[in-house]
Protein backbone atom coordinates (compact mmCIF):
# COMPACT_ATOMS: atom_id res chain seq x y z
CA UNK A 1 0.00 0.00 0.00
CA UNK A 2 2.69 2.32 0.75
CA UNK A 3 4.02 1.34 -1.83
CA UNK A 4 1.20 2.48 -4.05
CA UNK A 5 1.01 6.00 -2.80
CA UNK A 6 4.72 6.53 -3.38
CA UNK A 7 4.66 6.04 -7.19
CA UNK A 8 1.09 7.75 -7.03
CA UNK A 9 2.99 10.88 -5.44
CA UNK A 10 6.20 10.66 -7.47
CA UNK A 11 3.56 10.38 -10.87
CA UNK A 12 1.68 13.64 -9.20
CA UNK A 13 5.32 15.29 -9.00
CA UNK A 14 6.15 15.03 -12.08
CA UNK A 15 3.21 15.79 -13.87
CA UNK A 16 2.71 18.84 -11.86
CA UNK A 17 6.84 19.71 -13.40
CA UNK A 18 5.76 18.65 -16.89
CA UNK A 19 3.07 21.01 -16.82
CA UNK A 20 4.25 24.09 -15.28
CA UNK A 21 6.78 23.64 -17.92
CA UNK A 22 5.06 23.32 -21.02
CA UNK A 23 2.81 26.07 -19.81
CA UNK A 24 5.91 28.36 -19.00
CA UNK A 25 7.16 27.44 -22.84
CA UNK A 26 3.49 28.31 -24.30
CA UNK A 27 3.99 31.48 -22.93
CA UNK A 28 7.23 32.11 -24.23
CA UNK A 29 6.28 30.89 -27.46
CA UNK A 30 3.53 33.64 -27.47
CA UNK A 31 5.88 36.61 -26.44
CA UNK A 32 8.69 35.26 -29.23
CA UNK A 33 5.60 35.63 -31.72
CA UNK A 34 4.49 39.19 -30.66
CA UNK A 35 8.22 40.10 -30.57
CA UNK A 36 9.15 38.40 -33.96
CA UNK A 37 5.90 40.24 -35.50
CA UNK A 38 6.96 43.63 -33.57
CA UNK A 39 10.30 43.84 -35.60
CA UNK A 40 8.81 42.68 -38.98
CA UNK A 41 6.27 45.44 -38.61
CA UNK A 42 9.10 48.17 -37.83
CA UNK A 43 11.44 46.52 -40.83
CA UNK A 44 8.79 46.66 -42.88
CA UNK A 45 8.19 50.29 -42.38
CA UNK A 46 11.86 51.00 -42.40
CA UNK A 47 11.73 49.65 -45.85
CA UNK A 48 8.62 51.64 -46.73
CA UNK A 49 10.21 54.71 -45.68
CA UNK A 50 13.64 54.18 -47.82
CA UNK A 51 11.68 53.50 -51.28
CA UNK A 52 9.32 56.85 -50.41
CA UNK A 53 12.86 59.21 -50.15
Amino acid sequence: MLMILGILLVGWIVLSVIGFVVKGLFWLAIVGGVIFLGATAVAWVKKQNQQIH
